[in-house]
């Protein structure tokens, strides 16, 4: 007998009504917290994201706790280094792109703007390039204070500074607390479920896990190969800006060829102004499309495979929605939840497929020749001859 058969309608109810409860209960919780959760959720998420290698050194001998202390040693040292190397770097970049900024809109008004008036018939005021340059200048030294006037706000107030200080050590804290008891967590959650929802919950779950892991592991390795993909073409094209469009573009690629449309696009404007020449466009054309197909033809299949499907307009929508939901926390959750949810969907569908409610199944009668009877199912589209 189905486990499901042995509990009560008026229990089953009662178990989606407590489910669906905690839901709301959840996401009304995780709306009014917002401000407190970035330590947390970054802390879950480094937990998530190195359990496997903890479990790997647990398989080799080495303890729990001494396998986590070597997984963060090894993380703290690769973020320093990142720091050390990565950040000196883009901001001798961004300093480079502030000295290009009025030299760049010189060339605009001098080649660009004559090219476009020749072929497509515009007037000297059809666009206000004077106007664009005073814009963009003004927002310029607007961009390059901000970090000055967050820094004076910040250390006006004492409880600023140390309410900062404190998220950034409770983020190691509270990753390496969970990642110590991760095991433990699963299972204490797995024993809560009703025993009659265990054995799907824990497929679903299972499911979910590789199209989560699929996509934070993954896509990040993706992302990651692909910025030194371009940066690598860029430099040796001898392209100034080489690191700076490389990282945003290998950022951006986290929808599909959106990278490739924005760092492709940096990198022409850059390398026109840069050269003057058409050659180097081809050059960073060529960088772009091997990048790109280095992508499709061996990164993902090997990083990422076909476990997740969501749709690039899916992807921007989940993370506009997160955001515009529960701000920067949403949009940390918005691509993990919507994979999952799109694995909870594929699984009501078909549940919706084999039910009642979806429809029997039509069957057309014929007859042949002899006049016998044959059945053709339509879902099936196989003919059968009783």
């Amino acid at each position: 007998m189905n486990p499901i058969d042995t509990v009560g309608v008026s229990d089953r109810k009662l178990q989606w009504l407590l489910a669906i409860g905690l839901l709301l209960v959840a996401g009304v919780l995780l709306h009014a917290l917002q401000p407190i959760l970035l330590p947390f959720l970054t802390g879950m998420a480094l937990a998530y994201l190195w359990d496997p290698a903890v479990d790997r050194l647990e398989s080799m001998g080495m303890g729990r706790t001494s396998g986590v202390c070597v997984v963060f040693v090894i993380t703290g040292l690769l973020f320093v280094l990142m720091i050390v190397v990565l950040v000196p770097l883009l901001g001798r970049q961004m300093h480079v792109l502030a000295a290009k900024v009025p030299a760049l809109m010189e060339w605009t008004r001098n080649t660009v703007m004559p090219w476009l008036q020749t072929q497509f018939n515009l007037s000297e005021g059809d666009i206000p390039l004077d106007q664009v340059r005073a814009t963009l200048m003004e927002n310029w030294r607007s961009a390059g204070g901000v970090l000055t006037r967050v820094l004076a706000t910040a250390t006006a107030s004492s409880f600023a500074v140390l309410g900062g200080l404190a998220n950034l050590v409770l983020i190691p804290v509270v990753g390496f607390y969970l990642l110590r008891d991760w095991d433990r967590l699963m299972l204490s959650v797995r024993e809560v479920l009703p025993r009659n929802w265990e054995a799907k919950a824990v497929e679903l779950a299972i499911e979910c896990d590789e199209v989560v892991s699929a996509f934070l592991r993954g896509q990040l390795l993706v992302m990651l190969a692909l910025a030194v993909c371009y940066t690598a073409g860029l430099l040796i094209i001898g392209l100034d800006l080489a690191l700076l469009i490389g990282v945003i573009a290998g950022v951006a690629s986290i929808v599909p060829y959106l990278g490739l449309v924005i760092g492709m696009g940096m990198a022409l404007i850059a390398a026109m102004f840069q050269f003057g020449d058409w050659l180097p466009l081809l050059y960073v054309t060529i960088v772009f499309v091997v990048s790109q197909m280095l992508e499709g033809m061996f990164l993902t299949p090997k990083l990422v495979g076909d476990r997740i499907g969501l749709h690039p307009v899916v992807v921007i929508f989940a993370v506009m929605a997160g955001g515009q939901l529960f701000g920067f926390t949403g949009v940390l959750l918005a691509l993990p939840l919507a994979a999952v949810i799109m694995v909870l969907l594929r699984h009501v569908h078909a549940e919706y497929r084999s039910s009642r409610l979806y429809g029997d199944e039509s069957k057309l009668v014929s007859s042949d020749d002899s006049g016998e009877d044959e059945q053709i199912s339509v879902t099936s589209g196989e003919r059968q001859t009783p």
